[in-house]
This record gives structure tokens, C-alpha cells and sequence, in this order.
């Protein structure tokens, strides 16, 4: 998958691409009022979901190998191997992930808060985590700036935007997550403005770009395709982290 090529949306370009993959995943133009909330449901219990953490030795072998460290959701726990398979071939880097199915951002940014704390930190850390934010969108902005305080102005935060509208749902949901996802995507790209550090993997751009990419890089709205779509995105994050080396 090399030569995949990573955009930089405005402001505008993220909420159409947001509106672009909604049309090309949900049946027909009737928008649905929406019940309750947010339009996407509620969270559930992720606590007892799967989930791929790395050993403590692990931990402090990528920290002294100047590595990365790696917080993320299902899609983490999906497709962690292939990445760090693909990073140490490409940079020979070492990854430690903390992916957990069904986990929303704040609790991720607990897990980045203990490592650091416990074990010290990398250069790079690598957050692939928003989709489960969804059901509340206004949580995950000031979890942003809690990474960005935590990893200091020295850091480089890689932080891969989301796209979101499960095909399992009604249409009237779908069109909620990718509001609500495209939401999600605006906030991270507010505070880049921010944060110099921050540096944005556009996830749902790249999906945006041709909407075939949808059913073909994507199994069900949110997870990766394997190994198509695993490739795609993981490649996406290899270029970005390859960049970010220093």
C-alpha cells in the first residue's frame, strides 16, 4: 500500500466528508428525527469487552528504544499486530499498544496518564481513539487537550480522525454517527490549530475521497476490512509516524 497519500482538509472539507459518507452508507435522502441524545445510542459496557495491552516489559523496552506507544478502541485490538509488524519494517520501531474494544476516549487517556506516569514516555504516541465517542460527542475535545497537556510541547501526538455509521443500524442512526463522527473530526482539527504537536491521520478523508472506498476498506461502517482496509489504514499511520521521526 505505499504511496497512499494523506490529506489536509479545512474546516469545510471535514463536515463534507463527513455528509458524503453518510449519502454513500444509508438508503434513501428521508432524515429521520432523531429519539433521544445524540442520535447514536449509548455507550454500554466496553469494560468487559477484548482488549490488547502490552506487558510492562514490553512498555519499557519501546520507552528506551525511543519507540511509540499506541491507545486505541477495537479497531486497535483489530489490527495493533499488523501495525507493529509494518512499523518495524518500514522504521524499525518498536510499538506498545493499549487497545481496549468499546473504550471512549477519556478512559484511554487515563491508560496514556498511568503509563506516563509509571513508565515515562516516547516521542511519538499514537491515539486511535474517538469512534466510541460517538454517543457523547462534547466528551472527547477536552480529552484531546488532556493528551496534549500530558505529552508536554516536546512530543509528537499522532491522532487518527474517525469514521463511523454502522450499517447494522437504522438509517436515521447511521446519519447520527457520521454527524456525530464528523463532529468528533472537527474538534481534533480545531485543536491542531492549538497544538503545533498534533499531528492529524485523515482516517475519513481518505475513506471521503471515493466513496467505493466505504464497502471496500470498511466490514461494517467503523472496522477495517482485512486485509484491504487494515492495510490502508495502517499504512496511513505508518507515513504519518515515519514523519514524526526525528
Amino acid at each position: 500500500m505505499k504511496g497512499i497519500r494523506s490529506a489536509r482538509p479545512n474546516r469545510r472539507q471535514i463536515l463534507v466528508a463527513g455528509a458524503v459518507a453518510a449519502a454513500a452508507t444509508t438508503v434513501g435522502g428521508t432524515q429521520q428525527a432523531f429519539a433521544s441524545g445524540y442520535g447514536s445510542g449509548d455507550l454500554g459496557d466496553w469494560q468487559s469487552q477484548g482488549k490488547a495491552i502490552a506487558s510492562d516489559a514490553t512498555i519499557r523496552s519501546v520507552r528506551d528504544s525511543d519507540g511509540v506507544f499506541m491507545f486505541g478502541d477495537s479497531i486497535g485490538v483489530q489490527d495493533g499486530y499488523s501495525l507493529a509488524v509494518r512499523l518495524g519494517d518500514r522504521t524499525g520501531d518498536l510499538l506498545a499498544v493499549n487497545n481496549w474494544s468499546g473504550r471512549p476516549t477519556e478512559p484511554a487517556v487515563d491508560a496514556l496518564q498511568s503509563w506516563a506516569t509509571n513508565f515515562g514516555m516516547p516521542r511519538r504516541i499514537l491515539m486511535a481513539t474517538g469512534t466510541n465517542d460517538i454517543f457523547t460527542p462534547p466528551d472527547f475535545g477536552p480529552q484531546v487537550d488532556r493528551v496534549m497537556q500530558i505529552a508536554g510541547p516536546t512530543r509528537t501526538v499522532i491522532w487518527v480522525n474517525v469514521q463511523v455509521s454502522r450499517w447494522s443500524q437504522t438509517t436515521a442512526t447511521q446519519l447520527a454517527d457520521q454527524r456525530n463522527g464528523a463532529w468528533i473530526n472537527l474538534m481534533l482539527a480545531d485543536r491542531q490549530k492549538t497544538y503545533p504537536n498534533l499531528k492529524i491521520v485523515h482516517w475519513a478523508e481518505f475513506l471521503a475521497a471515493m466513496p467505493s472506498r466505504l464497502t471496500m476498506y470498511l466490514r461494517d461502517g467503523v472496522h477495517t476490512s482485512v486485509p484491504d482496509g487494515q492495510n490502508a489504514r495502517n499504512e496511513l499511520i505508518v507515513q504519518a509516524l515515519a514523519a514524526a521521526k526525528v
